[in-house]
């Protein structure tokens, strides 16, 4: 990989590290803290965050009717999304096993904690539970499968395309024939190893 490249990734990892301590100066300006697995809210933002929360029958009022009119269709994808995530699971036990990669830890993907803001009715987090399960199950699919095409086809495409999983960085480019095999063979090896994923 260029030089340039190589250094422009680190930087881009250098300034997620920043992004992510930035992230956790800005939520201990919310007044929460972490207690296990539940989340504690300080008793004077509790009181207000209560004060702000919308009972279901006026919520319901205040809904628009195209927003009702879509609920089938929003959770009509429920089945296709458990299905997908069943099928993934299988996949991934199945063929990782085989081809020695490591496993994509679904903790990673699948958090559950919206539900205990106090602001919410139960129906608002329920929509919040279905989108981030949702969401849970196409990024955990797609490290899945990033891990996957590393494993079978490092190599990037000729022309730029939106949505570059994050080991992309690390194929072969398109049409550097030279040592082909062998560089694929090095990236296989790395990450059965488990380095950088």
């Amino acid at each position: 990989m260029n030089a340039k490249i190589t250094q422009i990734i680190d930087q881009i990892k250098q300034l997620e590290i920043e992004l992510e301590a930035l992230i956790s100066t800005q939520q201990k300006n919310l007044n929460y803290r972490f207690d296990g697995a539940k989340i504690k809210i300080e008793a004077s933002l509790l009181k207000q965050q209560l004060a702000l929360k919308i009972g279901v029958i006026p919520w319901l009022k205040m809904s628009r009717l195209r927003s009702l009119l879509s609920i089938p269709f929003i959770y009509g994808m429920a089945l296709p999304l458990m299905l997908l995530h069943l099928s993934i699971e299988i996949y991934q036990l199945v063929c990782f096993k085989l081809y020695n990669i490591p496993r994509v830890k679904r903790a990673d993907y699948f958090v559950a904690d919206r539900h205990q803001l106090p602001y919410l009715n139960i129906i608002e987090k329920f929509n919040c539970a279905y989108c981030t399960y949702g969401n849970a199950v196409i990024a955990y699919t797609a490290e899945i499968i990033a891990r996957t095409e590393l494993y079978w086809c490092p190599i990037k495409h000729a022309r730029k395309k939106l949505g570059e999983h994050r080991h992309y960085h690390k194929f072969i480019a398109f049409g550097e024939h030279d040592q082909f095999h062998e560089k694929a063979k090095a990236l296989r090896a790395q990450m059965s190893k488990g380095q950088d994923i």
